[in-house]
């Protein structure tokens, strides 16, 4: 099973990938960059610009843009047991794009779900 979660519940994720711009200073491990929100909307989110809804908007565009197959074989590979937890620093009930991911892989037919603690 695959999950997402954030780097505050970090210390019980599993084969963690970051997919944020700029990851805390203990995180070590692989990110996906691929995955990181355009500043420029991401920028216009944060300053009340767009709301979730716009935000959602222009990260489904985003996503369009890449293949969800090879985006899950690579996130696949970042581990040997091909499982992973994909982190954002929003909390669990919180909006993030982590979700709006969660949401696209889903969709086409690959599960992954919120970690719960």
């Amino acid at each position: 099973m695959n999950y997402t979660s954030y780097f505050g519940n970090f210390r019980n994720v599993k084969n963690p990938i970051a997919i944020c711009g700029k990851s805390p200073d203990f995180y070590k491990g692989p990110e996906y960059k691929k995955l990181v929100p355009k500043y420029s909307f991401f920028k216009d989110w944060k300053d009340g610009i767009i709301d979730n809804d716009g935000y959602t908007t222009l990260y489904n565009e985003m996503l369009e843009t890449l293949d969800v197959h090879s985006v899950y074989k690579v996130l696949c590979g970042f581990y040997k047991d091909e499982s992973f937890t994909l982190l954002c620093y929003e909390k669990s009930g919180d909006f993030c794009h982590r979700h709006l991911v969660a949401d696209w892989l889903n969709k086409n037919g690959y599960e992954i779900k919120e970690l719960q603690k």
